[in-house]
């Protein structure tokens, strides 16, 4: 198979290292890591299986190298590439370039042993870190604003810096929770408010991705038994945890994508709340924190053992509050295994 990859994280995936400023090329048997001479030594100490190239001209490097070769046909993923990079690479190339969507992420779905230990770690880790946060929010976190607590969530997800984090955390108080993707804003916390917290971190590059709601009092926890005081709040907390429940209970290899959604989405409409349900069951973690499988409404990708995915269904009732839990899972001998 001949291809070539852009993508940092793609091309740590082929051979245990990557920088800012790199290509991976496979023509046949042949692989070759093409960076400058930046990141020489890291990469001859580092690169595995590939042959490592010091070039400041890499588009052109690549183009010399296929030019030379024998190949007729080369993959490339088309969502790594600008039309600018490209041109550079495909400049008085005469082979046919196969346009391949997802190309190193459909490598990439079935997990390898290695891997799921590291994924395990980084969500141990990312477990700790909500202890953390939650002890500073208990007896520091009142009256602080959104911005603040996000600065503090980075330093505990980080563990003070040690680790890089998934994406910046999510911390949403009352009505800003409505917002899947909100942004800090100067609201401050009070007791007996509803805080959002969507927070990950990496481990040797592999991410992790949680989510807790809770409900702040004298000693709150992230864990999943919550009581709010408002009705409302706690029939779509209620309603979210059973949908998340009843998709970790039921969800099985084999399965459609689409029919683990349906094990969130069914309990949350049937709850009467289906309405404000707006985005999909899930998706795959890895290297990158958004990768396959997706799991949602229109995906018919079957669902095997060892790929791992989050299941995070929420309820988001706009300008009052937004509920979300969120685990990542693997499969193991067919069913659900929570990291």
């Amino acid at each position: 198979m001949n291809y070539i990859i852009k993508d940092e994280n793609a091309i740590y995936y082929e051979c245990g290292y990557s920088s800012d400023n790199a290509l991976f090329l496979k023509l046949g048997s042949e692989a070759f890591f093409i960076t400058d001479s930046r990141y020489a030594i890291e990469a001859d100490n580092s690169v595995q299986s590939a042959t490592v190239i010091i070039d400041g001209d890499l588009y052109g490097k690549a183009n010399k190298l296929i030019k030379n070769s024998t190949i007729k046909e080369l993959i490339i993923d088309p969502k790594e590439w600008s039309i600018f990079h490209f041109s550079l690479l495909s400049d008085n190339l005469n082979i046919n370039f196969k346009k391949e969507s997802d190309f190193s992420h459909k490598k990439r779905i079935i997990k390898t042993p290695d891997e799921l230990l590291l994924l395990k770690k980084a969500v141990e880790l990312g477990a700790e870190a909500f202890d953390d946060f939650a002890h500073y929010v208990d007896r520091y976190g009142i009256e602080e604003d959104e911005h603040h607590l996000g600065y503090i969530a980075q330093g505990s997800l980080s563990h003070r810096g040690k680790y890089e984090l998934s994406f910046d955390p999510i911390v949403a108080i009352n009505a800003n929770s409505a917002k899947p993707h909100a942004l800090p804003t100067d609201t401050k916390l009070k007791k007996d408010d509803l805080l959002l917290v969507d927070a990950g971190l990496k481990y040797k590059r592999y991410c992790s991705d949680r989510t807790r709601t809770v409900f702040v009092d004298s000693g709150f926890k992230f864990k999943y038994e919550q009581r709010f005081n408002s009705k409302k709040i706690q029939k779509a907390y209620d309603l979210v945890l059973k949908a998340h429940d009843n998709a970790i209970e039921k969800a099985r290899s084999g399965m459609r994508a689409k029919e683990i959604d349906a094990l969130t989405r069914d309990i949350i409409h049937k709850g009467g709340m289906g309405e404000y349900y707006v985005h999909s069951t899930g998706h795959g973690v890895g290297l990158d924190i958004h990768e396959m499988p997706y799991i949602s409404t229109k995906s018919d990708t079957i669902i095997e053992d060892s790929m791992v995915y989050t299941i995070e269904p929420g309820i988001y009732i706009p300008n009052e509050f937004g509920i979300r839990i969120e685990d990542m899972v693997t499969m193991v001998d067919g069913r659900v295994e929570v990291l």
